[in-house]
C-alpha cells in the first residue's frame, strides 16, 4: 500500500482517490472549502484544508503551513491537480496575474522538498502546444498562447528541474465526462468556428486510469500527452452529439480552419501498454 496525496479533490481528483483507495492505496486529499471536507471523509479519504499562497516567499499563516506539512506527511506520491486561475478580464495581458499561479507551485516546493514526497505527478493540459499545427508529440516544442497554458507550462518547469523528487507532467486534452461535456455549452450556438478542425478530448475515466498505470508502473520523470485516438472534425463530432443529447444543432462558419493540430499518445500506448476507451466517446 503507497501513501498518496492528492492537491485538488475536485472533478478529477476526488474520483481519482476513490479509484486509488479502491486499489488499496491511502490517500490524503485536499480541498480549499470547510463544506467540502465531510464529501473527502465519507469517500474514504483523509481530509485537509489546503490554501497555497501566493505571497513572495511565504505562505500567508502558520496554520496554511501546518496544514501543507500535515497534508503531505508519510507520503511517497504526490498529484497536483489544480487548475491556473487568473483574476480579472485582463488576465491574459497582465504579466502579474500570469504569475499568481506559479507563485503558488513556487510556495508549495519547499514543502514537498522537507516531505517524504519522492514522486510528484503535475496534471497539465496539451493547451502547453499553443496553436500547432499537424502531428503534436511531446517531442514538439511548447509554444503556449493562452494564459492558462503560459502557467501550467512555467509550473511544468519548475517542478521538473528540482532534483530533490521525480516528477512526471501529465498533459490532458478537453476533458469530458457523463456531467461534463463541451456540446451542452455549444448547443445551439451558431457560426462557429473551426469547423474542420479535429477534436483532442479524454474521458474522465481514461485520465483516472492513465494515473493509476503512471503509478502502478513508476513512470517518473516522464511527460506524457494523454488524448484518445479519435479525432472527428469538430463539426462532426458536436453534430453528432448534440443529436446523442437531444440538444439543438450547433452550426458552424462555412470558414476552413487553418489549424489542424492532432495531439498524439502514442508514447503513453507504447510506454504505458494503455488501451483507451474510445466507447466513452
Amino acid at each position: 500500500m503507497t501513501q498518496i496525496s492528492i492537491l485538488g479533490c475536485g472533478w478529477l481528483g476526488l474520483p481519482l482517490a476513490k479509484k486509488l483507495i479502491e486499489k488499496g492505496h491511502s490517500v490524503n486529499g485536499s480541498t480549499t472549502s470547510e463544506n467540502k471536507l465531510s464529501i473527502l471523509e465519507n469517500a474514504g479519504i483523509n481530509p485537509f484544508i489546503v490554501i497555497l499562497s501566493e505571497v513572495e516567499g511565504a505562505l500567508e499563516s502558520e496554520s496554511v503551513s501546518e496544514s501543507i506539512t500535515d497534508f503531505l506527511a508519510k507520503s511517497e506520491i504526490l498529484i497536483i491537480d489544480i487548475p491556473p486561475k487568473l483574476r480579472g478580464s485582463n488576465a491574459d495581458s497582465s504579466d502579474s496575474s500570469r504569475k499568481i499561479f506559479v507563485k503558488k507551485i513556487e510556495n508549495l516546493i519547499p514543502f514537498i522538498e522537507k516531505s517524504t514526497v519522492k514522486n510528484v505527478l503535475f496534471v497539465s493540459s496539451t493547451a502547453v502546444y499553443g496553436n500547432e499545427n499537424g502531428i503534436v508529440t511531446e517531442k514538439t516544442n511548447a509554444n503556449p498562447e493562452t494564459e492558462s497554458g503560459k502557467q501550467l507550462l512555467l509550473a511544468e518547469t519548475l517542478l521538473q528541474k528540482n532534483q530533490n523528487f521525480e516528477t512526471t507532467i501529465l498533459r490532458f486534452g478537453g476533458l469530458i465526462g457523463e456531467d461534463r461535456h463541451p456540446v451542452k455549452f455549444l448547443a445551439g450556438k451558431e457560426n462557429l468556428e473551426n469547423p474542420d478542425a479535429p477534436v483532442n478530448l479524454i474521458h474522465q475515466n481514461d485520465c483516472i486510469n492513465i494515473i493509476e498505470e503512471i503509478i502502478n508502473q513508476s513512470k517518473w520523470n516522464e511527460v506524457f500527452n494523454a488524448v484518445a485516438h479519435f479525432h472527428p472534425s469538430r463539426e462532426e463530432y458536436y453534430t453528432q452529439q448534440a443529436k446523442n443529447h437531444n440538444l439543438i444543432l450547433p452550426t458552424f462558419s462555412t470558414e476552413k480552419s487553418n489549424i489542424k493540430k492532432v495531439i498524439s499518445s502514442e508514447k503513453i500506448t507504447n510506454s504505458l501498454s494503455y488501451q483507451f476507451r474510445l466507447e466513452n466517446y
